[in-house]
Parts: C-alpha cells; sequence; structure tokens
C-alpha cells in the first residue's frame, strides 16, 4: 500500500497543478473529453503487445493535434472540435474494444489501479510530475497572462494559441497519469473537482494551485486509506473524497459570504 500512496501523492500534484489552468481557461470539458479519447490508443497497445498507458499517451497527443487542426482559422470553435475528436476517438475505441471480446483486460485501465503500482510505475510518475510542475514554473507568466487576457498578451509578443497547444500536449502526460489512480471513467475527479473547489475559497490563482492540491492529496490519501480497509474500489473511492472535498469548498465559501453579510449589516445599523 505504501507504493500506492507513493503514487497517489504524485498523482494528485501533477492533476491539480494542470487542473488549475484547465479551470481557469474554462477547458473543463476538454480534460473530461482527453481522458476519454485515449481509449483507442489503448487498445490499439493492447492488441500489440506494447505499453497500454503508452498508447493512451499517443492517443491523447493525437487528440490534441486533432483539435488544433479542427479549430485552426476560427472557422469551427473549439468546443465544437472537441466534441467531434471525442466522439470519434472513443467511437473507434469502444469499436475495437468490442474485437477484443473481453472487458477484464482493461478494467485497471478504465477504472484505475492504484494499489496495483510497481515500482517503474512509480518513477514514471515521478518523471511526469517533475516535468509538469516544472514546465508549468518556467512558464507560469505566459500561462497567465494568455488566460488572462489574450489580447494584452499579444501586445507583449506573445502567442496565445501557441501556449494554449503547449498546455494541452502538457495535458496528455497529466492525464496518463491520472489514469494510474482512478482510471478513464474517473480521470476529472482528480483533474477538474479539486481545482473547481479551489477557486471557491480563493482568487489568487497560485494560492488556488495550492489549494487544488490539497484537495487531491486529502482525496487521493483518503481514498486509498478507505478502500484499502473497506475492500472498495479504490479509483471511485478518490473520486468521491474528491467532490467530498469540492463540498467542504462550497461550505466554506458559503459560510464566509454568511459572515460578510451579517458583518456588513451590523457596519450599515
Amino acid at each position: 500500500m505504501r507504493t500506492g500512496l507513493l503514487a497517489a501523492v504524485l498523482v494528485s500534484i501533477s492533476c491539480a497543478a494542470v487542473g488549475a489552468h484547465v479551470v481557469a481557461r474554462r477547458m473543463s470539458f476538454l480534460g473530461d473529453a482527453l481522458a476519454h479519447t485515449m481509449l483507442p490508443g489503448i487498445v490499439i497497445a493492447f492488441l500489440l503487445g506494447a505499453s497500454l498507458l503508452g498508447g493512451a499517451l499517443v492517443a491523447a497527443v493525437v487528440t490534441v493535434l486533432i483539435i488544433a487542426a479542427i479549430t485552426r482559422g476560427g472557422r469551427v470553435q473549439e468546443d465544437a472540435a472537441i466534441g467531434v475528436a471525442f466522439t470519434g476517438m472513443f467511437a473507434l475505441g469502444v469499436m475495437m474494444l468490442s474485437t477484443t471480446n473481453s472487458f477484464r483486460d482493461f478494467t485497471h485501465i478504465l477504472f484505475g489501479d492504484i494499489l496495483g503500482v510497481g515500482d517503474g510505475d512509480l518513477v514514471v510518475l515521478g518523471i511526469i510530475t517533475g516535468v509538469v510542475l516544472l514546465t508549468l514554473l518556467m512558464f507560469r507568466r505566459e500561462l497567465e497572462v494568455t488566460a488572462v487576457d489574450p489580447g494584452y498578451a499579444r501586445s507583449f509578443g506573445l502567442r496565445p494559441d501557441r501556449v494554449r497547444l503547449g498546455l494541452l500536449l502538457l495535458l496528455a502526460p497529466t492525464i496518463v497519469a491520472g489514469i494510474q489512480a482512478v482510471g478513464v471513467l474517473l480521470t476529472t475527479g482528480l483533474l477538474i473537482v479539486p481545482a473547481a473547489g479551489a477557486f471557491l475559497v480563493t482568487r489568487r490563482f497560485r494560492t488556488t494551485m495550492l489549494v487544488a492540491m490539497l484537495v487531491g492529496l486529502g482525496a487521493s490519501v483518503a481514498g486509498v486509506l478507505i478502500s484499502y480497509h473497506a475492500g472498495v474500489s479504490t479509483g471511485a473511492t478518490i473520486a468521491l473524497c474528491a467532490c467530498v472535498g469540492f463540498g467542504a469548498c462550497m461550505g466554506i465559501a458559503a459560510l464566509r459570504s454568511a459572515l460578510a453579510t451579517i458583518t456588513s449589516r451590523e457596519v450599515l445599523e
């Protein structure tokens, strides 16, 4: 279980850090769609006897490039391009999956298996987390400026479209790492839910990222411990714990709003 806990910590940190940027740019649907579009890559890798996570990563990169190609020129909105890529890739994956005559070989990919992570997987997760955090740190100003005001960013010579593409490419390995913990179907539990909760309790972006990491970290550790002792699905338990963290953030935001209202009434009286 110790290896699973370490893996959960690494995955929750990388997912929350990238998830804060995804939520800030209103790209939550993309995060969920990208996880599902990895299915054909996973099936092809299985049929070829290659690494399933490697196949997932290739499929994610292909999806990002497809979305970029469709939206190029501005004739198709990004949400429509995501819907097209999501539908096409996921349908292809389901069709290919039906030819294998066995869903059991993909259970750990669809629903996660953090307790089955080996030492080699832990090294890969550590590398992905390190690359993600280092990249976000190196390009933090470009990411923040282009997210808040793309026009202002262009006046300084920045290319918001390229920065966005870079974020999408960084999102691909992050989701692959998330698959180890919660699977393809519940990756948003670590990518989107902690960041969405963090934005409710703080307005400063860097603080938001830290709060998202704490929520994701708490959900991962609690999910692993609860599922280990209760004998239930680890991925689903982690996702549920993340939703509980989101609910706690909503409660804190509501309490803060109520206290502010009471204070303002006392001042007026």
